[in-house]
């Protein structure tokens, strides 16, 4: 079975462009595009598709918008790889709260874009650690600053749970987070699933989101 990819771009040559990376490989295909995100919720409603390459700024509906509403769908729905120029785009993390399973700039290599694409279909996040890093370095400013909220989930994880989840909101890969804190990187991976579980969270991705809205880190800290 070939991942089935969505293109969304107000771009015509940018769509050309990922069709041509995305169709040379063996495990992929791309089943349709759309040139905003309105159109693509309509094809979306016809087209099965595994894997959706979303732009954020586009006309009539924004990608933002239109992962919201996609992911609201539930069930099989697909998952979401969001694009952006970056620039401080401010809709990026907007789009990663509602619902998007990584964060990719435009001008990734094209073996970043595959490895996304496999990586999100699998289930994972995209987002690697170095861009988690420059991504919360970025939006920081615009970032709650406030106390830790109350939040029961928080008070249900171990210490060590507590740890991790920190680490992984700072950016910090399993290896790096099993050197920091002198354990197995299998052994991180079974806290960050045991974290996702208790946090009710679908990934990575939405562990940083949720550490830094409940004030459990700070950028730059």
């Amino acid at each position: 079975m070939k991942i089935r990819v969505f293109l969304v771009d107000d771009q015509v040559l940018v769509r050309a462009g990922f069709t041509m990376v995305v169709d040379s490989q063996p495990d992929m295909e791309v089943v349709g595009e759309a040139g905003n995100g309105g159109e693509a919720l309509e094809k979306l409603a016809a087209v099965k598709a595994d894997v959706v390459l979303m732009d954020v700024r586009m006309p009539r509906l924004d990608g933002v918008e239109a992962t919201r509403q996609l992911r609201a769908r539930g069930g099989d729905s697909p998952r979401v790889i969001v694009l952006t120029t970056f620039d401080l785009d401010e809709y990026a993390f907007s789009a990663l709260k509602a619902g998007a399973s990584g964060f990719l700039l435009k001008d990734a290599p094209p073996t970043d874009l595959l490895s996304a694409i496999r990586a999100v279909h699998s289930g994972d996040a995209v987002v690697a650690p170095s861009t988690t890093r420059r991504l919360l370095e970025r939006f920081g400013p615009h970032l709650p600053d406030g106390q830790a909220a109350d939040d029961n989930r928080v008070a249900g994880l171990t210490d060590r749970e507590r740890e991790v989840l920190l680490e992984v909101a700072r950016g910090l890969s399993n290896i790096e987070i099993g050197a920091r804190l002198f354990l197995a990187e299998a052994t991180v991976k079974t806290h960050v699933g045991r974290i996702l579980a208790k946090l009710g969270l679908r990934d990575r991705v939405q562990l940083v989101v949720f550490a830094y809205e409940n004030g459990l880190v700070r950028a730059g800290r």
